[in-house]
């Protein structure tokens, strides 16, 4: 069955650089996905008080904000079809606007229909991260990260960071499609960063990767006082690996998102494309 990759992009406040474009192509190619993309506009309900619009010029303000979101939406959208025309991505889009509200939880509902969503990853934007976490935790489907500043590479080999908690079961089991098209795949346990109810827990699940036809090993290695999410990206990389597939740990109350440790620092600092799934 053929993979169904989307593509969210809000406009506002600050939307993603060109580089996202480039790089979900490059992934729905290389794991022979079709790609879908959702532009959410702002649309600003219009604020009827007089003394506003006389010495603030909301309306005025407004329309400008709601021209810079659609501009910018259909910039990114023609970098995306300039991009997958030349990778042979097939491609098909959409446009929709949402209040200022509203806007990640319809890219959260619109991510469900989807086997995979791609979010572009900026550090210092905030529209970003909103977007990224309200998609990993909103959307009940695996993620993948792309930061702005990395190239994407080969994804022929790809890194597991498994403690044999369920949202690690369930990042894997949500990884199989892409674990299928992988030539290796590396079993990574932190030993040292919370107690394990099992000590083989990584040889147990490469094991049963091998059984399933997968070419895997497991690595066992100490964070020591460094931060576990960026052991665990410094361990991928120097595996070589261009993927790392992680459970995503964290809850919503509302709109503010409390994370879990590891999921923290990956966010903090984010060095590879990254599947995160909650």
């Amino acid at each position: 069955m053929k993979l169904k990759a989307l593509l969210p992009l809000v406009t506002h406040p600050d939307p993603n650089s060109d580089a996202v474009a480039a790089h979900a192509v490059a992934v729905a190619r290389q794991f022979g996905a079709d790609l879908h993309v959702l532009v959410v506009n702002v649309d600003i309900p219009p604020v009827s008080n007089a003394l506003s619009d006389l010495l603030l010029d909301l309306p005025n303000k407004i329309r400008q904000a709601e021209e810079q979101s659609r501009a910018r939406g259909a910039h990114l959208l023609d970098r995306v079809e300039h991009q997958a025309s030349a990778a042979g991505v097939p491609l098909s889009t959409e446009e929709v606007s949402a209040g200022p509200a509203f806007l990640y939880e319809k890219a959260a509902t619109s991510a469900r229909y989807f086997d995979l969503d791609l979010v572009g990853w900026e550090k210092g934007n905030p529209t970003s991260r909103t977007l990224a976490e309200a998609v990993i935790f909103g959307a009940g489907r695996p993620t993948i990260l792309l930061p702005e500043h990395c190239d994407i590479g080969t994804l022929d080999r790809i890194a597991i960071a498994w403690d044999g908690s369920r949202v690690a079961a369930r990042a894997v089991a949500d990884a199989k499609p892409l674990l299928a098209r992988c030539e290796t795949v590396s079993v990574v346990t932190v030993v040292d960063e919370k107690p394990l109810a099992e000590l083989d827990a990584g040889e147990r699940l490469a094991d049963g990767l091998r059984k399933r036809g997968l070419q895997a090993e497991a690595t066992r290695i100490e964070a020591g006082d460094a931060p576990v999410g960026a052991i665990l990206q410094e361990q991928a990389i120097q595996l070589g690996a261009g993927l790392l597939v992680m459970g995503g740990y964290g809850h919503s109350r509302v709109r503010d998102f409390i994370l879990g440790g590891a999921t923290e620092a990956v966010l903090d600092d984010l060095r590879l494309p990254i599947l995160l799934s909650h």
